[in-house]
């Protein structure tokens, strides 16, 4: 059983960075296809970041493309978000997920595991 704690949330003002990080307990994240979506309040939740199980892919649609980097901390067992140049627009809870293989990160489905998520706020 695979399990997922993120931290790294606050709140930040427009053009700020910040780094998320996803800690995985009871297997390694090497097994794994991992990905970062996220929920504002009173919208769905969206795909944000996905990295491949061996690490060597990444994902990103093109609304975060470019300021977002998701990667993967063998040492600390973990998966990592770093976020520059954040918009208000990126408000919203942040959720680490994970399975063995997924072949589409939008789908939320796609996904076996998942974190508590976390809070960021960018205010403008």
């Amino acid at each position: 059983q695979l399990q997922l704690v993120e931290s790294g949330g606050g709140l930040v003002q427009a053009g700020a960075s910040l780094r998320l990080s996803c800690a995985a307990s009871g297997r390694t994240v090497r097994n794994y296809a991992m990905g970062w979506l996220r929920q504002a309040p009173g919208k769905e939740r969206e795909f944000v970041a996905g990295i491949s199980r061996p690490g060597g892919s990444t994902y990103y649609p093109d609304v975060v493309k470019g300021r977002f980097t998701i990667s993967k901390d063998y040492a600390k067992n973990a998966v990592v978000l770093q976020m520059d140049s954040l918009k208000p627009e990126d408000t919203a809870v942040y959720y680490c997920a994970a399975a063995p293989y997924i072949s589409n990160y939008h789908l939320m489905s796609s996904y076996t595991y998942w974190g508590q998520g976390t809070q960021v706020t960018v205010s403008s």
